[in-house]
């Protein structure tokens, strides 16, 4: 039975893993009969509240919010099945995949705060150029698609983050890649360097638009494996 990896960056589309890619995703997945095993690295990473929690004492300034673990966060999306990113090798699974959300952007890289400054934290890095090395293929949604930019630009890989003229495809650009305008269902596909990229909620509008992306980029996948 095919195995695949998922790299989760918490819970939640403003500073974790967008929920609705990560099901997409894992259900596209579980569809073809194939196994999913999610993964994510362990730290602390700043909250970014989901809906505006304001301190009336503070005449309507937003509340800061505490710290909170990735992995422990990550968890709720797996039901607790989840490793740490440090016990992933690539020759124990068929290809690499990582949904959107903006944990991608904060807790796996720093896109957020340092845009074409960005740096990819060493286990993430160590897993992308580990199953590029060993010709499996990756696969990245939304934003997501900027930490396979910062790894692999320089090999002129082929990605999208929706439009070519948005910032994130500025950034990425200037990495090297080759950037590919998509629809929301659309998916990007880099036969030489075997990676997939759909631009999920950088364009989409519905839900539906999700799922369909999700399952046609795993649908090209099976074709590779």
């Amino acid at each position: 039975m095919k195995k695949i990896a998922v790299i989760l960056s918490g819970c939640g589309n403003r500073d974790g893993s967008e929920l609705q890619e990560s099901l997409g995703l894992l259900l596209a997945i579980d569809r073809q009969g194939w196994q999913y095993q999610c993964f994510a690295p362990e730290g602390l990473f700043e909250v970014v509240p989901h809906v505006d929690v304001v301190d009336e004492e503070e005449e309507g300034e937003v509340v800061d919010m505490e710290q909170r673990d990735i992995f422990v966060e990550s968890a709720r999306i797996a039901r607790g099945n989840i490793k740490p990113i440090s016990e992933y090798h690539a020759s124990d699974y068929d290809a690499l995949a990582f949904p959107g959300g903006m944990g991608a952007a904060r807790n796996l890289s720093t896109f957020a705060f340092d845009g074409p400054q960005m740096t990819v934290i060493d286990g993430v890095t160590d897993a992308i150029i580990e199953t590029f090395r060993a010709k499996k293929p990756i696969l990245a949604m939304c934003i997501a698609p900027t930490v396979v930019a910062k790894v692999l630009g320089k090999y002129g890989v082929s990605i999208t983050l929706g439009a070519v003229d948005n910032a994130a495809s500025q950034v990425a650009k200037g990495f090297g890649c080759n950037m590919v305008a998509c629809g929301p269902t659309d998916v990007c596909v880099d036969e030489e360097h075997r990676i997939l990229t759909t631009p999920a909620y950088m364009v989409a509008t519905h839900i539906s638009e999700i799922f369909d992306g999700a399952a046609n980029m795993v649908a090209k996948l099976s074709e590779w494996i």
